[in-house]
């Protein structure tokens, strides 16, 4: 009879499930990383909680944007503490026990958060969730929301209270009197950052019953290179556009390292033939024909409408940021008409943000209606931009290709792929989605190559494969 198994050291085990949690959301953990991630768990052990996770991080993290899943990820698998927070709890032998009072718990809240005192704000957070964030109906139910929690307690509207307190030099909520001068967006920050540790102390809660491997994959946002173009909301996207001058240096590394490696042609058999004689006719060094490519031309045609504009945006901005590795960039816009926008974009670079307002605004994009139609913009192109195509241009299409059951004119598309060395066409919706309603990208995708490019990840792995050099 075999005897038990090895014993499982439970730090350990913790440590693997925690780097496995941050593969799973993108993070490229390997071997290495994990190795140096034992040794500093290892080193630091557990007593200092804050000064682990700076050490975790040092091995763990290789890339910018990451540290806010590593640290929501850290705070699941190395919690602060277990079951009820210690602030929220009270004597369970005493009957009728008084509900949390909410008025008391915001008087604490606007007390607290011009001090800046995370600690008391953990501890604050930790009484609000256990006070207003459960939900179902028996007193074992297993749910945690920090959404409920907060639309109880709405932290935001206190910046006013706040704010008039020092104004005043009176103490706010009666319990804390301000002495420093403390700007609004400074109480902002630090409200923003309540939000946070709630959404924390909700996940912690929820990951005692259910599993922490389970939440650490359903509950955690994604990196920003990997939330979804069409879902990404106006914080996201603009985090994504702080990420284009990042993202446009490496990608331009990897295109000039193609560059060089595709500069060696055919073997020139002379040459080589030649060079063996110093080696008695053995050719050792093979001798390579160089070929001289020129730089490439790149045409973009990019839907600015609706849901996709955010992703049009993100991909004007990055190839405008890596137009030095390529002869010439246009680029064009349209909701329904097309118009050249080059000079807007490269404007734009100093302000990412108005960056669609001024192309809707300056520029002809959109007749009569404001739908898009891809038929009409495809058309038109053909008609008034059709020079800006040649034997060296390759054209990227940016959309989600539906026409709002407008005539696709696919004929267009024919003629525009014709003239062009390459057309590509980048889709921010799943292919399964590409033969619903009224998308007409199947149809497209019979004349030109179509890829789904649903985050920056995938955007930047389709330029670096895709583009000409």
């Amino acid at each position: 009879m075999s005897g038990p198994g090895p014993e499982v050291d439970p730090v350990a085990a913790r440590l693997t499930g925690f780097v496995q949690a941050l593969r799973g959301h993108g993070l490229r953990t390997g071997p290495g990383e994990s190795v140096d991630a034992a040794s500093v768990l290892a080193v630091l052990g557990l007593a200092d909680r804050e000064r682990l996770r700076a050490g975790l991080a040092a091995a763990l993290l290789r890339a910018d944007g990451q540290r806010a899943v590593f640290d929501a990820t850290f705070d699941l698998f190395f919690p602060l503490a277990v079951g009820r927070p210690e602030a929220a709890r009270r004597d369970e032998g005493e009957p009728g026990a008084d509900p949390v009072d909410l008025a008391a718990l915001r008087e604490r809240l606007a007390a607290e958060e011009p001090a800046g005192d995370r600690a008391a704000l953990a501890a604050l957070a930790g009484e609000a969730v256990d006070g207003f964030g459960r939900y179902g109906s028996s007193p074992a139910s297993d749910g945690w929301s920090a959404h409920q929690t907060l639309g109880r307690l709405t932290p935001e509207t206190l910046l006013a209270y706040v704010v008039e307190a020092l104004r005043a030099g009176r103490p706010a909520g009666e319990a804390v009197a301000f002495t420093d001068p403390l700007t609004g967006h400074e109480i902002r920050r630090r409200i923003e950052e309540f939000r946070t540790l709630v959404g924390a102390e909700a996940r912690r809660r929820v990951a005692e019953v259910r599993g922490t491997e389970r939440i650490a994959q359903r509950a955690i946002a994604p990196t920003v290179d990997q939330v979804d173009f069409l879902f990404a909301g106006r914080d996201q996207l603009a985090e994504l556009r702080r990420t284009v001058q990042p993202l446009a240096r490496k990608l331009a590394t990897r295109l000039a390292a193609r560059r060089r490696r595709a500069a060696h042609g055919r073997i020139d058999l002379r040459r080589t033939l030649r060079r063996s004689l110093s080696t008695g006719g053995v050719p050792l060094r093979v001798v390579q024909r160089r070929r001289r490519p020129g730089r490439p031309e790149i045409v973009l045609l990019c839907d600015i409408s609706g849901s996709v504009a955010g992703f049009a945006d993100f991909t004007m901005l990055l190839v405008q940021a890596m137009r030095d590795q390529f002869s010439r960039v246009r680029v064009f816009a349209f909701v329904n008409r097309i118009d050249e926008v080059t000079d807007l974009v490269a404007a734009g670079s100093a302000d990412p943000a108005g960056l669609g307002r001024r192309i809707l605004t300056e520029a002809t994009v959109a007749g009569y209606h404001g739908s898009s139609d891809y038929g009409a913009a495809l058309g038109e192109f053909v008609e008034r931009h059709l020079a800006a195509v040649g034997p060296r241009t390759s054209v990227l299409i940016l959309g989600d290709a539906r026409t709002n059951g407008f005539d696709p004119n696919v004929a267009a598309l024919r003629t525009i792929a014709a003239r062009a060395r390459r057309v590509y066409w980048l889709n921010p919706e799943q292919p399964d989605r590409w033969a619903s309603g009224d998308s007409a990208a199947l149809r497209y995708a019979e004349h030109v190559e179509m890829h789904p490019c649903r985050n920056a990840r995938r955007l930047g792995e389709l330029v670096a494969r895709l583009l000409p050099l």
